[in-house]
């Protein structure tokens, strides 16, 4: 990137999901709370939403949260929030206007990201959610809350925001090669396991309000303003061009949905159940990855890692790999700063 004058008025602001800031169960109860409590989350009305989440979901919850964050707490804090701060500042030795990070629940908020943005001078942000797949309660979330907070205390502050890049060749590339490298020799299946969202979802976030949840209208959907808004979409096309770049088989590749909350249906198939069943189909030694995250967490290094092969291994497995998710390897760097310099260099056509 050149560097000009005008750069001091831009910065970057990386926003991640989020962490308690311990893994106590005070802690952790107010961290669920403010995620629950999220309407693109659990998208019940208020009063609803407050019964489910204050009445049951946090009487029991966050005590076996807690335990299970403890598993994965490092001495540092919570791996979510440390591998952000690495992308943060291997970003920051490539580009030259200041980079910051945010969390859309707890610390540091998006809100004080932005306040740190603004105090050095900078009016033009480039807003990046490190989601590759767009979903309400992931990238829809993320904007709407800069939004709200820009109105509100930073009018004067433009914002673009980069929008999911689950297609993009250079993530496609970064992904497939990162995936390749952590493949074990021998393996009967690759599991892709994506965060799952309630199937209503799908529903409120299709702008043509005619989203039918099957393989022929949704996997294969050419519809581009359709699927833009397509979580289920956008994970399968991800899957599909990994393992043409890769060069796998796809009857040796299995897509899954994980995290489920609730008796709603999700979208299916469960990743669980999967794990629980494919040993009776004769794959003994799975490999699994999860793209819908850039950043190991809890979602990963204890459902997937610890949880997940405890099942696949009493299903009858013998051999289970955990990949671990792109974090802060120098490749998915370059892919972040890319995609970066494409907004920032947008406000320079405004």
């Amino acid at each position: 990137m050149q560097k000009e004058s005008r750069n001091s008025k831009k910065g970057i602001l990386l926003v991640n999901l989020g962490s308690p800031k311990s893994t106590a169960v005070n802690d952790v109860k107010e961290y669920l709370d403010e995620f629950l409590m999220d309407e693109r989350v659990i998208d019940y009305r208020w009063i609803f939403r407050a019964l489910l989440v204050r009445g049951i979901i946090l009487n029991t919850r966050p005590a076996k949260s807690a335990e299970a964050y403890k598993t994965v707490w490092t001495d540092q804090g919570s791996p979510l929030i440390v591998i952000t701060e690495k992308i943060q500042q291997k970003l920051q030795k490539l580009v030259d206007v200041p980079v910051e990070i945010g969390m859309r629940y707890a610390q540091p908020s998006i809100e004080a990201g932005i306040q740190k943005l603004d105090d050095k001078g900078v009016s033009e942000i480039v807003l990046f959610p490190l989601y590759p797949q767009y979903a309400m309660s992931t990238t829809e979330t993320v904007i709407e809350q800069a939004e709200e907070i820009r109105k509100k205390k930073f009018p004067k502050v433009k914002i673009n925001y980069i929008q999911p890049f689950y297609d993009r060749d250079i993530y496609i590339n970064c992904l497939a090669e990162s995936i390749k490298e952590k493949l074990p020799e021998n393996f009967d299946a690759l599991q892709f396991s994506f965060h799952g969202v309630p199937e209503r979802h799908l529903y409120k976030t299709d702008p043509s309000k005619t989203c039918k949840i099957d393989d022929v209208n949704c996997i294969n959907s050419k519809v581009d303003t359709h699927n833009a808004y397509c979580y289920r979409h956008q994970c399968y096309k991800t899957t599909e061009s990994v393992i043409a770049k890769m060069g796998l088989p796809k009857e040796k590749t299995i897509v899954s949905f994980q995290s489920r909350l609730g008796k709603d249906k999700w979208i299916e198939p469960y990743t669980d159940e999967t794990l629980e069943t494919i040993p009776k189909q004769g794959i003994k030694n799975l490999a699994i990855v999860c793209p819908a995250f850039v950043s190991d967490c809890l979602e990963t290094l204890e459902e997937i890692s610890v949880e997940g092969k405890e099942q696949f291994l009493h299903g009858g497995g013998e051999n289970f790999h955990y990949i671990p998710c792109l974090n802060d390897e120098d490749r998915w760097i370059d892919v972040v700063k890319t995609l970066c310099e494409e907004k920032l260099n947008d406000f320079y056509l405004v």
